[in-house]
């Protein structure tokens, strides 16, 4: 991936609903975490720093440490509703508590160029921090059962993106309607236009 595309919107998603999907999503169609300047930009994306917040103390362990977490998420959201007590799905529930723990970075209003406040962070953030906000983030979701009941995964095929489902009537079938919706839209219309030469 080329460090001038890491922040198109085909290369990093943020319309899962919650920042810890979102997290989730950066797997598919294939890994996207392939370095630490595309963490970064995922970072900012997700709305986790402020813009323009400085992260050139971000190194490789970081990396591991957001594709631990987000193997954890997955394996939390993906429990459905009453999840068994499977020993797995305790630990990954025990670790990201223990992740939680961790204060998220602080911020600050500062008054900006032309006179209006903005938010800065207090000082450039841990990746604990970032780490701990992530992890209160599915915390939060896995406890608040209207949200847990928007849970859903994508029907597109061969897509494993779980949103959060907040349309009306909670009928949303796709991560996205664009993409895999627009597929099966696409393939839908083949198959009538087969039985039509058929």
């Amino acid at each position: 991936m080329a460090l001038g595309t890491v922040t198109d919107a085909y290369e990093l998603r943020f319309d899962a609903g919650r920042i810890c999907l979102d997290l989730l999503a950066t797997t598919h169609p294939e890994e996207r975490f392939d370095s630490v300047e595309v963490l970064c930009a995922w970072i900012a994306g997700a709305g986790l720093v402020p813009p323009g917040t400085p992260l050139a103390h971000a190194d490789a362990s970081w990396l591991v440490a957001f594709r631990e977490l987000r193997g954890r998420i997955g394996q939390l959201v993906r429990g459905g509703p009453h999840p068994e007590p499977w020993p797995s799905y305790d630990i990954a529930l025990g670790q990201v508590n223990d992740i939680a723990l961790a204060a998220p970075p602080a911020p600050r209003a500062v008054r900006g160029e032309d006179g209006t406040l903005v938010r800065e962070l207090d000082h450039p953030p841990e990746c604990a921090a970032l780490l701990g906000a992530v992890a209160r983030d599915v915390l939060e979701l896995l406890t608040d059962p209207v949200a847990r009941a928007g849970l859903r995964e994508c029907e597109g095929d061969n897509c494993p993106i779980v949103y959060l489902d907040t349309s009306r009537g909670r009928r949303r079938r796709w991560c996205s309607s664009e993409v895999c919706g627009n597929r099966e839209r696409v393939a839908r219309h083949r198959r009538r236009a087969a039985l039509t030469r058929a």
